[in-house]
């Protein structure tokens, strides 16, 4: 079962706060609302699994909304379906590195845009003016391309230093 134990002194007023205001930067950002309160309510679960019946309690709506949701963050890789052991049941998992995933799935779509305007380009011409703007396009997603890749390896460096730091002060509780 993936019920979670509540948190001693954790005001759940304040986590469905919480889950309201990121999901309305999500919404804000192009993420359509009810999958960004589904993306918020799993983010803000201590064991980021939740079942369809547990996230349409937390956010109050239908088992049809938590549905539809779910889809579209499996769609664009931002939650995972698993099988509840010893049930029939599905839940859903939101994984600690989703941003990293996400960001790293965009990166082919730029490659496919990449490969679309260097058509382009080539269609239109280098020298026509609509050549030059595509061609002024293409060389911005592959600025964008290269800076990420830079930056996904700077993130991992960063990420994998941050965890190595939790377990050294998990340890030095454990010793206290």
């Amino acid at each position: 079962m993936s019920e979670e134990q509540p948190v001693e002194n954790r005001d759940d007023e304040a986590v469905a706060q919480f889950v309201e205001r990121f999901a309305a930067q999500l919404a804000d950002a192009g993420m359509p609302r009810m999958p960004a309160r589904v993306f918020g309510c799993l983010l803000a679960s201590d064991s980021g699994v939740l079942t369809s019946a547990e996230i349409s309690e937390r956010l109050q709506i239908s088992p049809a909304a938590v549905s539809g949701a779910i889809r579209y963050l499996s769609q664009v890789g931002m939650v995972s379906r698993e099988r509840e052991p010893g049930s029939r049941r599905d839940r859903y998992r939101v994984h600690s590195d989703q941003w990293h995933e996400a960001l790293t799935r965009k990166d082919s779509s730029l490659t496919r845009f990449e490969i679309a305007l260097r058509d382009g380009v080539q269609s239109l011409g280098e020298s026509s003016p609509a050549g030059r703007r595509v061609g002024e396009t293409l060389a911005f997603f592959e600025f964008m391309q290269q800076e990420l890749n830079v930056m996904m390896d700077r993130w991992r460096v960063h990420r994998d230093e941050l965890r190595a730091q939790h377990e050294g002060d998990a340890a030095d509780e454990l010793r206290k």
